[in-house]
């Protein structure tokens, strides 16, 4: 080891340097365009957009729609709420027999039935209503 030699200090030297340098101009609405573009490409450094689309690299853009997050987040509360209603069915229908004569709980029961039978309506309503939220927004946005 030669003592007399010192190190710079600094970065270590790139293997591949990039030194070669272009410049091209752009109209207003062709800098929109290429902005708009930059932007939903989400990526951090504006030379490395500009290789990957002129290389024809796999470039991803991912468009986040706002009404189906909450659409989606609302639809899972409801959905345990729906959950929460089936373990509660369980509950009371042990009640019923517990602490109920057998005329009285199946009285209520039939009730029950009843309620039941209107909440398979709706979820079947919550169901049509989806698929049509989905057709008409979510599968629109993967063709676009």
């Amino acid at each position: 080891m030669d003592l007399n030699k010192k190190s710079k200090g600094g970065r270590k030297p790139k293997l591949n340097p990039s030194k070669n340098r272009h410049v091209f101009r752009l109209t207003d609405e062709e800098n929109i365009k290429f902005l708009n573009l930059y932007e939903a490409s989400g990526m951090s450094n504006k030379a490395k957009f500009i290789t990957t689309i002129l290389f024809q690299k796999e470039l991803k853009i991912v468009k986040v729609d706002i009404s189906t997050i909450d659409y989606h987040t609302q639809l899972t509360k409801f959905f345990y709420q729906f959950q929460s209603i089936g373990n509660n069915y369980n509950q009371i229908v042990k009640i019923l027999y517990r602490n109920f004569s057998e005329k009285k709980a199946s009285f209520y029961l039939f009730k029950l039935e009843n309620h039941t039978r209107e909440l398979a309506l709706i979820c079947k309503q919550i169901i049509e209503l989806t698929n049509e939220f989905e057709q008409n927004h979510i599968q629109k946005n993967y063709e676009k």
